[in-house]
């Protein structure tokens, strides 16, 4: 009775089995050489730092602002972004923040959904490229940006793909050389381009600043070779495991195939598939296709 409806959504969502399920999906590093790497789980929570941090300042709704961020990736895939470009080829359209909002509305709670705000489940469908229809669900898009991008420098650092010396300069003049100043200045620059306005934005010069650090680690981490060498294998389990249960769907568990009889095998599939950790996806892949006396060599 003391919780304000965005503070339920906030609720639902961290004791939700999908928000749990994010500390075993990839951020960047499909296979990690430590613990120290950031989770999909951890990186939701910098988000959810950040966005609380903007929004407290702007006086805008933080309960709204935690409730979008902590849910924002809820619909992500084992193996990151690999993971869900390959579920889009194979079933004709999957974003993982269209799923998000699936997860909230027909698959959580054995099919009976969150219940979420509209305000929230907006969030989370514009999170990624589009303008959301609230102040608080822009203030998630920017910091979800503002998180990834740092957070990324540092495990690219930590993984040898990258040195922080090789950021390019004009990045680094203006926002700044360490994770700590490049998040204060992106940080201070929303708020203080922001306040009073109906629009959420950095100012010009921190905007291209971001821009050019953006396009350097598209470049220079997600895609290279350091990076991208064991995405085919995940890419092959994501295949082989969405063609098994196409073919097998009462193979499904109870509430995909209830899935399957409403929106069809393929959207069941790839549903159940978006919902594995890394590791079981794995873990099945090696049950389903792999002979058993062979697994102990």
């Amino acid at each position: 009775p003391v919780r304000t409806e965005f503070q339920r959504d906030r609720d639902r969502i961290i004791h939700c089995n999908f928000f749990r399920l994010l500390k075993r999906k990839t951020q960047v590093f499909l296979i990690p050489k430590s613990d120290q790497y950031r989770t999909r789980l951890t990186h939701t929570l910098e988000v959810a730092q950040i966005a609380r941090t903007v929004a407290r300042a702007l006086r805008l709704n933080e309960d709204l602002t935690e409730a979008i961020a902590l849910g924002h990736d809820i619909g992500h895939t084992p193996f990151g972004h690999d993971g869900e470009r390959t579920l889009d080829k194979l079933c004709g359209g999957f974003k993982h923040y269209e799923q998000g909002v699936r997860v909230c509305e027909i698959i959580e709670r054995d099919g009976k959904g969150l219940n979420l705000t509209r305000q929230v489940k907006d969030g989370i469908l514009c999170h990624t490229n589009k303008k959301a229809s609230t102040l608080e669900g822009n203030v998630v898009r920017l910091s979800d940006k503002i998180a990834y991008i740092n957070h990324d420098i540092e495990d690219a650092s930590r993984g040898g793909v990258l040195k922080e010396e090789e950021l390019p300069r004009e990045a680094v003049e203006v926002l700044g050389r360490t994770k700590s100043e490049r998040i204060t200045t992106l940080v201070n620059s929303v708020i203080l381009n922001s306040a009073g306005k109906s629009e959420i934005a950095y100012d010009p010069e921190v905007q291209k600043a971001h821009d050019i650090l953006r396009e350097f680690m598209f470049g220079n981490v997600y895609y290279t070779k350091a990076n991208t060498s064991e995405k085919e294998k995940a890419c092959r389990v994501i295949e082989h495991l969405f063609e098994y249960y196409c073919a097998n769907p009462q193979k499904l568990p109870e509430l995909y195939r209830d899935i399957a009889d409403r929106f069809g095998t393929e959207r069941a599939a790839a549903d159940y598939i978006a919902g594995m950790t890394d590791d079981y996806a794995v873990e099945l892949y090696k049950e389903l296709f792999i002979p058993k006396p062979w697994v102990s060599f």
